[in-house]
């Protein structure tokens, strides 16, 4: 469709670019103010159901919107990752409980760790950092053995998406979801942004793969991700005279400009840092456990959670159901374990 819009001196790749940032700043400003992280609605906590009613709700919007695109022959995931036949179960599983439990250790899922990088949080960026440093380590690294190593274990898949009729998956999954989120105590005005936040889902994989799509420069199609996108963003940023920008760097500097831009807005900028030894200690590991994990999972909660469930793969189901279990052995097991007297918890 891309050569139909008149562009002469914009190419696809370049108009993805603009594209990214423009769906990472509506991200970050979205995910400011509702606080959006999956991690603060699987741990124990005073605002647990509202967060998961954030999260859900927009996953309701995601899996609507994303499945509507597909009927209506826009885009289809046929080719994608996703879609695989042959599932590398011990890599997404791995992944996944090592991804939980990171952002357990870092309390924030690396989407909600980036935002919180844009609002000032001095602890979220050096895990940022070091998640993209582990992340790039691991797809072209030293650490691209253990990502060979287990992702060669696979078991083979006739179909790798849900069985039966997407139509229906995508009804009783949003209706769910929805059900939750309008239960949840949270105000319709919060709901409303959660709802936003679900609808640039579909706008990414839609804006990629069917606007911005180029017979004669073709694109990927990509939505909101995280893992690889951070990897990106670095490999740009010591790097931009001999690589350009792509999707996901320009995607990643959005979020930190929005989440940036609403902060300020709202009032809610501020440098925050790390308390002690111990605690910069647990968000390293937790940062090095996410960027691992991450790429071995296939994404984090937003690539495989609320960008992949929409495709209905079985692939993103097992990575997030993994990384909500590994969510939940690590809080369980913080919660159990002695914790200095002097040591205070920041709120994030």
């Amino acid at each position: 469709m891309f050569e139909t819009l008149g562009f002469e001196s914009l190419t696809a790749p370049q108009a993805a670019v603009w594209f990214a940032l423009g769906l990472g700043v509506l991200f970050g400003a979205l995910a400011q103010v509702t606080r959006f992280c999956l991690r603060r609605a699987i741990v124990a906590g005073e605002d647990r159901r509202q967060a998961a009613g954030v999260w859900l709700t927009a996953l309701a919007v995601a899996v609507l919107g994303t499945q509507f695109a597909v009927a209506q022959g826009w885009i289809g995931f046929g080719d994608h990752r996703f879609m695989a036949g042959d599932l590398p179960i011990l890599a997404i599983v791995a992944g996944g409980v090592m991804f939980g439990i990171g952002m357990v250790l870092t309390r924030g899922c690396i989407s909600r760790l980036t935002v919180l990088s844009g609002a000032g949080n001095l602890r979220a960026a050096l895990v940022l950092v070091i998640f993209a440093i582990t992340a790039h380590a691991t797809l072209k690294g030293v650490l691209a053995p253990v990502r060979t190593a287990l992702g060669s274990q696979t078991v083979a898949l006739d179909n790798a998406a849900l069985p039966g009729n997407p139509a229906i998956w995508a009804g009783l999954i949003a209706i769910a979801a929805l059900a939750y989120g309008l239960r949840s105590g949270n105000r319709a005005g919060v709901l409303a942004l959660a709802a936003l936040i679900g609808a640039l889902v579909p706008l990414g994989w839609v804006g990629t793969g069917f606007v911005l799509y180029d017979d004669f420069d073709p694109i990927a199609m990509q939505s909101l991700s995280f893992t690889s996108p951070a990897a990106d963003a670095l490999f740009y940023s010591v790097a931009s005279t001999a690589v350009g920008a792509n999707f996901g760097a320009a995607l990643i500097g959005g979020v930190l400009i929005g989440a940036l831009a609403a902060a300020l807005l709202s009032g809610g900028f501020a440098w925050q840092s790390f308390e002690s030894p111990r605690q910069t200690g647990r968000y390293i590991a937790g940062a090095v456990l996410m960027g691992l994990g991450g790429v071995l999972a296939g994404g984090c909660t937003v690539g495989a959670g609320l960008a992949g469930i929409p495709t209905l793969s079985l692939a993103a189901i097992l990575a997030l159901l993994s990384i909500v279990a590994g969510g939940v052995l690590a809080d369980r097991l913080l919660r159990g374990a002695p914790r200095p007297a002097t040591q205070v918890q920041p709120a994030e």
